[in-house]
């Protein structure tokens, strides 16, 4: 067995595990995860750490704080987890973190959040798993989108029906990346009540990468010429994507934002066919008009016994595991 960190900007390009195709997320690719260290986490150093035996091979996308290791991850990444199942693989690797001996893991999904815990376990880490966040998503189930519109709420259909009949509304989805339709975003953004993106750079260098694959959906909504909404979505094997959305509080009497939304779910249905939409982290209520589940996000804590460094962090795990009792103890589920 093979086990080694690579810098993220060194790391295989075409490592398989890493790269576009089916059960890949935007979330996981390499492009994304080097974007995110250039953009949003520098001088942070962020690496891959690699297990591989044979044809197996796991991975799990790292950055290297104060405190220990973090996800590869922020507030843009729907999901953070490891890439690979291999329980030998995922343990080993956990052992190559035994010198730093300190890792808070998030937002990962309830499948890779028992696996990296269980691994983690094995390694002679204490860890623990807590809720972190919510993940809204929508199973289309084959339908096309008048099928499913006509279930919707009452209240969201009928404001799309107002609000369409009035005209006042265009809308406009671009499928490749311009500039200038980004500006617009960007300045519909800084006009809502959103607060300041944190790293703008980082998205337009996405949405441009997204563009350049065909995977871009960014729609513009206008009221007499000027955008007063925006969404960026991408569609990536059979998923769609809901990254951002915003509108002018000013053009709010328009429903601009509701007009755009029903636009995109209406080609993520018919052109798109897609078999998920996911609408990322939070549990805005809106998305509860649009979206019918709601799956959790899990945040892994785990320090190393080994690591004398940590022990003050490993009072606070075993601290939080007695006001939670069964935290540190049932392999088999997340609580």
């Amino acid at each position: 067995m093979t086990v080694y960190h690579a810098d993220i900007n060194e790391a295989q390009a075409d490592l398989a595990l890493l790269a576009p195709g089916p059960g890949i997320t935007p979330f996981d690719r390499i492009a994304w995860l080097r974007l995110m260290a250039q953009e949003c986490l520098a001088p942070a150093r962020a690496v891959i750490a690699v297990a591989q035996d044979g044809d197996a091979i796991a991975a799990l996308p790292l950055v290297l704080h104060r405190g220990g290791y973090a996800a590869l991850a922020n507030w843009y990444s729907f999901i953070a987890r490891p890439l690979g199942t291999d329980p030998t693989l995922l343990t080993a690797i956990m052992r190559s973190l035994n010198p730093v001996g300190a890792l808070s893991f998030a937002p990962l999904p309830e499948r890779e959040a028992v696996l990296l815990r269980d691994a983690a376990r094995r390694a002679g880490w204490v860890a623990q798993l807590r809720h972190a966040d919510h993940n809204h998503v929508l199973r289309t189930a084959g339908a096309d989108f008048a099928t499913w519109w006509a279930k919707r709420p009452g209240l969201l259909r009928e404001t799309v029906r107002r609000k369409s009949r009035k005209g006042a509304v265009t809308i406009r989805i671009a499928t490749t990346f311009d500039d200038a339709d980004w500006d617009a975003y960007e300045a519909i953004y800084a006009s809502s009540w959103k607060p300041a993106e944190s790293s703008p750079q980082f998205l337009r260098r996405f949405a441009r990468d997204e563009g350049a694959a065909g995977r871009l959906r960014l729609g513009l909504a206008h009221v007499d010429g000027t955008p007063v909404a925006a969404q960026f979505w991408t569609v990536e094997d059979g998923t769609a994507f809901i990254h951002k959305l915003a509108h002018d509080p000013a053009a709010t009497a328009h429903s601009p934002g509701t007009l755009l939304s029903h636009a995109l779910f209406a080609m993520a249905f018919d052109q798109d066919r897609v078999a998920l939409i996911d609408f990322g982290t939070g549990d805005d209520g809106y998305k509860r008009d649009w979206m019918d589940e709601v799956r959790p996000r899990y945040r892994l804590d785990a320090v190393w016994l080994g690591n004398p460094r940590r022990w003050p962090a490993l009072a606070k795990l075993l601290a939080r595991a007695i006001v939670r009792p069964g935290a540190l103890a049932r392999p088999e589920t997340c609580t």
